[in-house]
């Protein structure tokens, strides 16, 4: 393996560049600011203060850092502490400035966060989750108070914003039982309730709310919310206190979001459509919105600063990402040699049992196909792959594998019956989506059908598992990190939150709907795998833990499967860049071993 850092492949280029976050700021001294950035090899927080230019690291820990707010005073930053990516712990408090870290709530044990809001007197409002309360919510009135105890759920709920005077908290809950759907309730500091707004009508009607923000202006009482109510999430304006809704003429296809702008005079608005999103800004009574320019590809995050310019942050499939600004400023510039670009992607619609399924298509730069293909499944499977730049599917591109990713009947972007089809035949209606366009990519010339790979992290490495053990001819190799391999298992393990998603979208816990945890689990299938199998986990991942994979692991092992195992001392993924460099370099060493080919870029021989 090289170690000059400058002779490095491509491919190791783009994980070691220097990366940032789109700034967030504090909303009373907007200098102050926090990212998160990756410029010492592991994912940290930083301070800027930008009036003076200085930039501070904030957080320093072997598994890196990315969880932290700064109260709107720009006084202090808060950070999630948890042990080695196990997202179990407490929130710190450090100042802007630097100092000594304390706990920013003495009076509350560790815990998974469910949420954060901070005030402008010093109070907060903290959401927990734990497998023996459910989700609690606390305030607190001053920094270091005692907390008091302001509600109490088995159900998954959290916080979702504290209004600008501090005199109303707005909560996302899902106490009908659904978790992919919440209600939301708007209380006072005493935990005693404002409004109700609840379009699941106890659970018979799939519609889901959101939080966006409360107005960010003294006295209002405006709260932006998200709703389904037209078959999309698109924004509305709703006065708890007035009990008046008031909807947004955004007639924009796909989904949409939106925040305020600092003076609460406009919405910054965030669409998102087939795989590609941009920005418009909307005035409340104008007869719709103004478009943002930004270029094509994907802004992952955006917000509006107060001389109302935008910042956001962009890339696409081709191009590494970017912090800009509608002045055409570039905001934030890493230190540092700059990714290597990769090549842009191609857009695939390819019809299947359940609808039109879009699939983002790259393919090697020279050389003509058929490829050894790369089936890439996302994550979530609330999510989407998106025209984005992404240092995985390059390195495979740059191995001359074309890479092909699937946004399947469960993702995000295409509609609310489209995500949410996915109930009750967990994982099966997924790799549906997945087989038609496999078939396209195989009749296209694209793939060569003796080398497709199934692959994917989190629900991508349980769809990689489900599917190598219900469709197993059509695959060469499978590779799955942090998988759910052994769903029932996994249920009773992971953290009470998912357990919660996990009794929705199965209708029921494993002892109630035995059949269906059977039929969507991977280890159902584990003897009829016959591809060679590569699984990578986090002994510590509270989302597929990992007693439930080494079962899945111990049936390969019994009959001799062809296997290898790679676990990490993280949990869900890692924030080390090298530590996520040396997955991929085994990933593809696998890969290339039982498919034939040449050495991984960067290793001798």
């Amino acid at each position: 393996m090289t170690t000059d850092a400058a002779a490095a492949p491509d491919w190791e280029k783009r994980f070691r560049a220097p990366r940032v976050s789109l700034p967030d700021w504090a909303e009373d001294a907007p200098d102050r600011s926090l990212f998160v950035s990756n410029v010492t090899g592991t994912y940290e927080l930083y301070a800027w203060d930008r009036a003076s230019g200085r930039q501070r690291q904030v957080t320093d820990r072997p598994n890196g850092t990315t969880d932290g707010v700064l109260t709107p005073d720009g006084e202090a930053i808060w950070w999630f502490s948890d042990t080695d990516g196990d997202e179990f712990g407490v929130w710190m408090r450090q100042p802007f400035d630097g100092g000594e870290d304390e706990p920013a709530v003495p009076g509350l044990a560790p815990s998974y966060p469910a949420g954060l809001a901070i005030g402008r007197d010093g109070s907060a409002v903290i959401g927990r989750s734990t497998d023996e309360d459910g989700t609690t919510v606390h305030l607190v009135r001053e920094p270091g108070g005692d907390p008091v105890e302001i509600y109490r759920h088995r159900e998954s709920a959290g916080v979702g914003d504290l209004s600008h005077d501090g005199t109303l908290i707005a909560l996302e809950h899902t106490e009908h039982g659904d978790a992919m759907h919440s209600a939301l309730r708007v209380v006072r500091p005493d935990g005693s309730t404002v409004a109700e707004l609840d379009d699941t009508e106890g659970g018979t009607k799939e519609l889901g709310l959101t939080v966006l923000g409360f107005a960010p202006v003294a006295g209002d009482t405006r709260l932006l919310v998200g709703h389904q109510r037209r078959g999309r999430w698109e924004p509305m304006i709703w006065d708890p206190v007035a009990g008046t809704e008031t909807a947004l003429p955004v007639d924009l296809p796909g989904d949409v979001g939106a925040e305020w702008y600092p003076d609460g005079s406009a919405l910054l608005i965030e669409h998102e459509f087939e795989a590609r999103s941009e920005l418009w800004r909307y005035e409340p009574g104008a007869s719709g919105p103004v478009r943002v320019e930004t270029p094509a590809g994907t802004v992952s995050s955006a917000t509006a600063r107060p001389d109302g310019t935008v910042e956001y942050l962009w890339s696409s499939a081709a191009e590494p990402p970017v912090v800009r600004s509608t002045s055409g400023a570039v905001v934030l510039d890493p230190p540092g040699a700059k990714a290597p670009p990769s090549v842009p992607v191609e857009d695939v619609w390819v019809d299947g049992p359940g609808g039109r399924v879009h699939a983002l298509v790259q393919r090697p730069a020279t050389g003509e196909g058929p490829f050894p293909t790369v089936f890439e499944i996302h994550g979530g499977p609330t999510w989407h792959d998106s025209d984005a730049f992404a240092s995985g599917p390059a390195a495979w591109v740059d191995h001359g594998f074309a890479v092909v990713r699937v946004n399947y009947r469960g993702s995000t972007g295409y509609g609310r019956e489209w995500t949410d089809a996915l109930k009750h035949r967990v994982g099966l209606i997924e790799l549906e989506d997945i087989a038609a366009v496999r078939e396209w990519s195989v009749a296209s010339g694209l793939a060569d059908p003796q080398r497709l790979v199934l692959a994917g992290g989190s629900w991508g490495g349980y769809l990689t598992l489900l599917g190598l053990g219900t469709q197993p001819d059509a695959w060469a190799l499978g590779l799955a990190a942090v998988p759910v391999a052994d769903y029932v298992t996994a249920y009773h393990d992971e953290m009470e939150a998912l357990k919660a998603m996990d009794r929705t979208l199965l209708g029921g816990t494993p002892e109630e709907v035995p059949e269906r945890f059977e039929a969507s689990s991977p280890l159902t299938y584990v003897d009829a795998v016959r591809a060679p199998v590569y699984i990578s986990a986090g002994v510590n991942d509270p989302r597929c833990p990992i007693r439930q994979v080494e079962n899945y692991v111990d049936r390969l092992a019994a009959r001799g499967a062809v296997h290898e195992v790679y676990r990490y001392d993280a949990g869900h993924g890692s924030l080390v860049v090298e530590e996520r460099i040396k997955q991929v370099r085994l990933e593809l060493e696998f890969a290339l071993k039982h498919l034939g080919g040449g050495a991984v870029a960067g290793t001798a021989g």
